[in-house]
């Protein structure tokens, strides 16, 4: 989530409203102002298969927040963006806020992956903590691990069904995207996990990574990176210590910290422990 404030909300703030897709480029402008990794392919998901809000001034968009169903239970908010000219005036707490009446009069638990700066915003809404996630970077190639072979259209009901267990929410039309990206898509050949990633703006993004157990995940992350030539980002649960010492092993750094949290419900749904890496902020 990019940085947003608690603030008083400007006298005549413009009200938030869906975006139609020709406000992609604008959107894209917004993302990659503050240094996120989505394309347009990612923002056009939330198009698609979701909904996007924004604040606009002059016809542009000075601020948005997305929300796309994972099933019938769960929606997960992201794309939540101030314009940097416009920070500081509540914008982002208006967006969110839209965001949530729009989860609630559709029966959804609102989750997100909050930055430090967002879960400020986000707490004092009734947001819950989850569980702690790390952004690691650093850089593709290298040996691969054996065992894995790439996601072919009849693994994908394996996969969602997996992927569903451990987030606790379907997104199979995610995952089958994923999939068709060119960006890594490996499974275990026992079955018993996998791995798949996103062409980003600035790098490759690896995950979701869903294992049953610590050893599986760590060889799909190894063979997803060794597939990648060129930056890679991970967003790593924190409770899988042993996997942050094989990317620091690696040449992968730690960049910045995600709390995912959810609104007034402070289980975590699914099963966290085989949930290795996530799909990124975007997406969970």
């Amino acid at each position: 989530m990019a940085p947003t404030e608690p603030a008083p909300l400007t006298p005549h703030a413009p009200a938030p409203h869906a975006l139609a897709p020709h406000a992609l480029d604008d959107c894209r402008a917004l993302s990659a102002e503050a240094g996120w990794n989505q394309t347009a392919a990612d923002w056009m998901t939330f198009f698609r298969s979701g909904t996007v809000f924004g604040i606009t001034e002059g016809g542009t968009p000075v601020a948005t927040g997305a929300v796309i169903a994972h099933g019938p239970r769960v929606a997960w908010i992201g794309m939540v963006l101030v314009r940097g000219d416009r920070r500081g005036g509540g914008l982002g707490t208006q967006i969110l806020k839209v965001c949530l009446d729009h989860c609630r009069a559709r029966g959804l638990l609102p989750v997100l992956d909050a930055t430090p700066a967002g879960e400020r915003v986000y707490r004092p809404l009734g947001f819950l903590p989850w569980f702690g996630l790390t952004r690691w970077d650093g850089a593709g190639g290298g040996r691969a691990a054996g065992g894995m072979r790439n996601i072919g259209p009849a693994d994908l009901p394996r996969i969602a069904e997996a992927d569903a267990a451990a987030l606790g929410a379907p997104r199979p039309a995610l995952l089958a995207g994923l999939a068709a990206s060119g960006a890594p898509a490996l499974i275990a050949e026992a079955g018993s996990g996998f791995a798949l990633g996103r062409p980003g703006r600035i790098a490759t993004q690896i995950g979701p990574v869903v294992a049953e157990d610590e050893s599986t995940a760590a060889r799909l992350i190894e063979a997803a990176i060794a597939a990648v030539s060129g930056p890679v980002i991970i967003d790593l649960a924190d409770h899988h210590a042993g996997l942050a010492d094989l990317l620091r092993a690696r040449g992968f750094t730690p960049r910045r910290p995600f709390l995912r949290m959810a609104l007034a419900q402070a289980t975590p749904l699914g099963t966290p422990a085989h949930l290795y890496a996530a799909a990124g902020p975007e997406f969970g």
